[in-house]
């Protein structure tokens, strides 16, 4: 039966809708349920907003297929202008929230979702953060003590600082041992302090608690200020009442579905003002006479001691954040959506501690940041996983296409993402020229876009597979453990990330070896299995060295269980940290040698020989017969069937047969893109077919098979509709256009944004329809060879034989739209003996219109403001071939 997931808010209060049986899925597969389509982040400059306007863009949102908004207020785009309606007002001033209010009300009365970013930009912080609540860090001062002297200077304590201890050794400035260090009283400063003299030169090495002097990056007027202390229960505690409280207060009694925190990009910190008193209380040993060894990693100890330096940052994020943040959330009838990775060192299991996980970054096949939040959902029971998606896509802005979007959102999909938040949407004064605003390193998906015609037709694409990904268990065979431990020892002053370093030990390789093999993963980690065990078949253990003696107990159990290991480079030979530390490795190695022993337990040299043990391990999922490293899947496990997304998510064809494991009474193709079903054959094999990006959703059912469809013949071209068209820009009369080619082409329609229409008649006998499915065929499109010269982000590696994309009308009718590979359309259903008119009804980006005109001066912006963001890219503006570059056919294809 259908089940109603609780949360909160509108959204929540209907759904999200989920089941165990495919009828149930079924039910709902012509037209997901609105908890299923995705979302916006929706970027308020200033912030200066109009209400009237943010209705019209949230009207437009929802006819667009849009399901809700996640609201980000940030920097001006320009100064105050009353003539123009432009006024910045200060973030959380009444104003402000007076448009907040607002737009949850019309929201909420649209059955849309709106959730909150408890912040301006981001990380969280802003001008109620006092020095002595901003991110730490521990910095280190110098200072020479020449032979003889008696007095050394301190150095200036300012504002938020303390000093922790200080050390002296023989050395100088450039070059000392930081291991023969000995610790010292602390001076009493300022000034300089009393030093006894001695013979050689020496060093006197301060270690001081400081702050790392992070601003929030792209604030709004009134939101600037230090980044906060995310380690600092104090801290988060201040923010909450100084900037929450307002923020849901402006919501009155219908709470924000969720309120959100954009990725941990807390540069540099790695300290707190109380850190060596938790230190000591969860550690047991000091950590003031060990700085020196925290900072120069000399020493034979420096690896243990950094992981525990490390690990306890990791539970103090866990404790005085993730924690109190989404306790707040829970009490306010809302929920926490956060991106759970970065600086400090969040873990994967870090996920747990909050609502609705999130991920961001499309590397399905090396390490990846959306792999984590995916991952703890399937462990900690999450059902729903979004993903800041299209973040940098096809830059500069308004580059990307929607086949960019399909192309991007697939590879989401394969790690287990099943809600979208797109980024973004910018918000546009109205009467400013098109194409209007862009957040200044993002792609654009509002109205302004020419191709939004078939923005309805990509966003029920993208509900339809979320909706589909949501249901049932996630069946991914394998776990890869992450290493904390050893990331933990490998951690340095000022770069303490877990996810930013993991990618060192779980390599594109070990990936690619797995998904290779015909299986998907998640990752688990220490405190996973700590917590839960291992519930997949196959556990990988890439290079891991250091583990507790509590976690090799739960892999023991698991191999006894059933489970199987396979272990890259050996098995753990450390104890993960300092305290007991010779004790502790022999319990690990005793172990590891009696692991190494039972049966189940595979180690492997490297990670190529990955692949073999797990073909010895366990039967693939979907094993392709070639092009593996081009096609993806991902499979949901119901009661009574199973759910495979595939997706090429190459730009070439994939023609190849692929073994399933699973065994059902029946499979059936379920259109992601329209909802309709089809009978398919998975025995002996299954054969694919797929165009470039092409994606399809597999479904196993233990109910009976739907009537097979009758092989047809090969396509027959009926026409070649490659010439004459005529063809009619906004206000201008129709032309005749004699030979398909780019609007550029032509000097006058180089800059031109919008839709063209091509118009043609074409006649048909009804012996040309009698039994024949007819599709009208736009062309392959072009593959390119090399990446092109975009410095950030991704986008889809063909050119479209229709740039970007069209709706189709025949004789008045919609017939669909042309927006990804394969570029036709089935329109038999519109078609009639005699003549027909085709109509299409074609859409470039407003990337063109851009091309033609000057780049804004932000001169003056910046001199009041300061310089908040730099557009990217820029330089990439021009001009991009537009229109129906053909050939186009009608292709028949006989019934027998």
């Amino acid at each position: 039966m259908s089940l109603l997931w609780p949360g909160a808010g509108l959204a929540a209060e209907r759904g999200p809708v989920l089941s165990d049986r495919l009828a149930d899925v079924a039910a709902h597969l012509a037209n997901p349920p609105v908890d299923a389509r995705p979302m916006v982040r929706w970027w308020w400059f200033g912030p200066a907003v109009v209400q009237s306007q943010l209705e019209r863009e949230l009207l437009a949102m929802k006819a667009g297929g849009f399901g809700g908004v996640e609201i980000q207020p940030v920097y001006p785009m320009e100064l105050d202008d009353p003539a123009r309606g432009i006024r910045n007002v200060p973030y959380l001033s009444p104003e402000f929230l007076d448009s907040v209010g607002f737009v949850n009300r019309k929201a909420r009365s649209e059955g849309m979702r709106v959730d909150m970013t408890l912040a301006s930009g981001w990380p969280y912080g802003g001008p109620n953060v006092p020095v002595a609540e901003s991110a730490g860090r521990l910095r280190v001062a110098v200072a020479e003590v020449a032979p003889g002297e008696t007095t050394v200077a301190l150095p200036a304590i300012m504002s938020g600082e303390k000093l922790l201890a200080a050390f002296v050794g023989a050395g100088n400035a450039k070059q000392y041992d930081a291991a023969a260090l000995k610790m010292t009283e602390l001076p009493a400063g300022p000034g300089r302090a009393a030093v006894a003299p001695a013979a050689g030169a020496r060093v006197m090495v301060f270690y001081i608690a400081s702050r790392t002097g992070q601003q929030v990056k792209r604030a709004a007027l009134g939101a600037e200020g230090f980044v906060l202390d995310h380690l600092s229960r104090k801290a988060i505690d201040h923010h909450l009442n100084t900037v929450a409280e307002p923020l849901l207060k402006a919501f009155g009694d219908q709470p924000p579905y969720a309120v959100f925190s954009d990725s941990l990009e807390v540069y540099g910190t790695d300290w707190t003002d109380d850190f060596l008193e938790e230190f000591q209380r969860r550690r047991g040993y000091d950590l003031k006479p060990h700085l020196p060894t925290i900072f120069s990693g000399a020493g034979p100890d420096a690896g243990a001691l950094r992981h525990d330096w490390a690990q306890t940052q990791t539970e103090l994020v866990n404790e005085r954040y993730l924690t109190p943040v989404n306790d707040w959330a829970q009490a306010h009838k809302t929920q926490f959506r956060s991106q759970t990775y970065g600086e400090p060192a969040v873990s994967m299991s870090s996920n747990r501690l909050v609502a609705l996980p999130e991920g961001e970054g499309p590397q399905f096949r090396t390490f990846s940041f959306t792999r984590l939040a995916t991952s703890a959902g399937h462990l900690y029971n999450k059902p729903v996983i979004s993903a800041e998606t299209w973040t940098w896509l096809h830059s500069p802005a308004f580059s990307a296409t929607p086949l960019d979007m399909k192309a991007e959102a697939d590879r989401m999909l394969l790690q287990g993402v099943n809600l979208f938040v797109g980024h973004g949407w910018p918000y546009t004064p109205p009467g400013l020229p098109e194409p209007g605003y862009a957040f200044y390193a993002a792609a654009v998906f509002n109205d302004h876009q020419p191709w939004w015609n078939v923005m309805p037709d990509v966003t029920a694409y993208l509900s339809r597979t979320s909706y589909l990904l949501r249901q049932g268990r996630p069946a991914n065979d394998v776990a890869v453990l992450l290493p904390n431990d050893d990331v933990y020892a490998s951690l340095t002053p000022g770069k303490v990330s877990l996810s930013a370093e993991m990618h060192k030990h779980v390599t594109p390789e070990l990936t690619e070896q797995i998904l290779d093999a015909g299986h998907n993963l998640d990752y688990v980690d220490a405190e996973s299995i700590l917590a839960l065990g291992v519930g997949h078949p196959v556990l990988v253990m890439p290079h891991v060295t250091r583990l507790s003696p509590e976690v090799m107990a739960k892999l023991s159990d698991y191999v006894r269980g059933g489970g199987k290991i396979i272990a890259v480079g050996g098995l753990p030979s450390l104890a993960p940290g300092f305290a007991g530390a010779q004790r502790i490795t022999s319990q690990v190695v005793a172990a590891s040698q009696a692991l190494q022993n039972t049966p189940g337990v595979t180690l492997v040299a490297d990670d190529t020989a990955v692949s073999a043990a797990l073909a010895k391990a366990v039967t693939p999922d979907l094993k392709l017969a070639s092009q593996s490293a081009d096609v993806g899947f991902v499979r949901r496990k119901l009661a009574d069937g199973d759910i495979y997304f595939i997706a090429n998510t190459s730009n070439r064809q994939v023609r190849t047969t692929a073994k399933l494991r699973a065994t059902r009474k029946s499979a059936s193709w379920w259109n992601p893109h329209d909802g309709t079903t089809s009978a398919a054959q998975v025995t002996p094999a299954l054969e694919l077919d797929m165009a470039p990006y092409e994606s399809r959703v597999l479904v196993l059912s233990d109910g009976d098979a739907a009537a097979a469809v009758a092989p047809r013949k090969p396509s027959v071209v009926l026409a070649d509709l490659s010439r004459d068209w005529q063809v009619r820009f906004p206000g201008a009369q129709p032309q005749s256009m004699t030979q398909l080619r780019s609007w550029t082409d032509d000097f006058s329609r180089r800059f031109f944004s919008g839709v063209a229409v091509y118009s043609k008649d074409v006649e048909l006998s009804a012996s040309q329809l009698n039994g024949a499915a007819i599709r009208l065929d736009f062309g392959k499109g072009t593959p390119l060879e090399t990446t092109p010269k975009v410095p950030a982000g991704m986008r889809a590696m063909l050119d479209s034989p229709v740039r970007e994309a069209a709706e189709v009308y025949v004789n008045g009718q919609r017939a669909g739209s042309v927006w990804h590979p394969p570029y036709e359309l089935d329109i038999t259903s519109r078609l009639r003996a005699g003549v027909n008119k085709i109509e299409v009804k074609v859409a470039n980006l407003s990337l063109n219109a851009l091309a033609g005109q000057e780049r804004p001066d932000y001169r003056l912006l910046s001199a009041r403001y300061g310089q908040r963001f730099v557009p990217q890219d820029t330089h990439l503006i021009v001009p991009t071939p537009s229109g129906m570059l053909g050939p186009v056919r009608l292709l028949a294809q006989p019934d027998k």
